[in-house]
């Protein structure tokens, strides 16, 4: 019992450090393989800080920098590229930990596709406020905030953009907020469930998947305060029926096969498509086969539906 007890309160606070996110001016969160001692061992005991992830680089065209209030009362920062003649608007949103300035290859592409470009930071990462992660719960309201402000522009056209937890969040907001309805969706190795993301990220650190799967889950919602077996994109994804393009990685140890087959599956729509690009991993799919990933977006960008 007192195992059991000890072992809890462990899992409490790793499933605590994994949501909540630092305010630091360099970035740098802790490596456990740098530390020794009592940093190692407080680490293993009590959780690694993250801190907020920080903007390091800049799209290569003219941008505007922009605030957006969600709903529940965040204020989002992001930039806007705006394109001569545009042919629509896409929408990026990024993964777990990131800002606006991972996906800035996939912005400069599409700007090059002849879009206008909107790219937000989820709540607690880059340059929004908040520093707690949901890991998509909240973060719906943030795709609907970015959503807003596109619409509020004038667009009819408007595609939305995810990778990881990005993509997940999207299927989540598309189910909570039934007006959001975009031309198009474009999702790169979105996770099946919650249970599934943390099964990935706890394959990343050579972690056994049971029992602390279940814990840190458990424990998570605790803190968090909602049903986290309810966050569930393969369930969220019945609800899409606009077109859609999955995209994932062979070599991705954060998101398995069966997952994205699921969710492939599981689309509502009849008009998507499934590319897997056989040298990539949970990452950037153009940065690692761009010309793949360039001709399978133009594609099914151009495709008249």
């Amino acid at each position: 019992m007192a195992l059991f007890v000890f072992l809890n309160i462990i899992v409490a606070f790793h499933a605590y450090k994994f949501t909540h996110f630092y305010d630091n001016k360099t970035g740098q969160s802790h490596n456990y393989q740098l530390m020794s001692g009592m940093d190692a061992a407080k680490a293993i005991l009590f959780g690694v800080d993250i801190y907020k992830s920080v903007i390091r680089s800049r799209p290569d065209f003219p941008y505007q920098t922009f605030h957006t209030r969600t709903g529940d009362g965040m204020l989002l920062e992001g930039w806007f590229i705006p394109k001569d003649n545009a042919k629509g608007t896409v929408i990026l949103f990024h993964g777990h930990g990131g800002s606006r300035s991972n996906i800035i290859p996939e912005a400069n592409a599409f700007h090059n596709f002849g879009y206008n470009v909107c790219m937000t930071d989820f709540r607690a990462h880059g340059n929004s406020e908040g520093n707690t992660c949901t890991i998509g719960y909240d973060e719906s309201a943030d795709v609907k905030a970015a959503y807003d402000y596109v619409v509020n522009k004038g667009e009819k056209n408007i595609v939305l953009y995810g990778i990881s937890l990005g993509a997940a969040t999207i299927t989540k907001a598309m189910t909570d907020y039934k007006d959001i309805q975009p031309s198009k969706l474009i999702l790169e190795m979105p996770f099946g469930s919650l249970q599934d993301a943390v099964k990935g990220k706890l394959r990343t650190m050579h972690l056994p998947p049971q029992p602390l799967t279940g814990l840190l889950i458990f424990w998570g919602g605790v803190e968090q305060g909602f049903w986290t077996y309810h966050l569930e994109p393969t369930e969220y994804v019945k609800n899409i029926h606009v077109p859609v393009l999955m995209q994932w990685g062979s070599n991705d140890i954060r998101v398995t096969k069966a997952e994205t087959d699921s969710l492939y599956a599981n689309l509502a729509t009849k008009q998507k498509q499934l590319v897997i690009y056989r040298n990539s991993g949970h990452g950037s799919l153009l940065t690692k086969e761009p010309e793949k990933w360039e001709n399978s977006i133009k594609a099914f960008l151009e495709k008249r539906l």
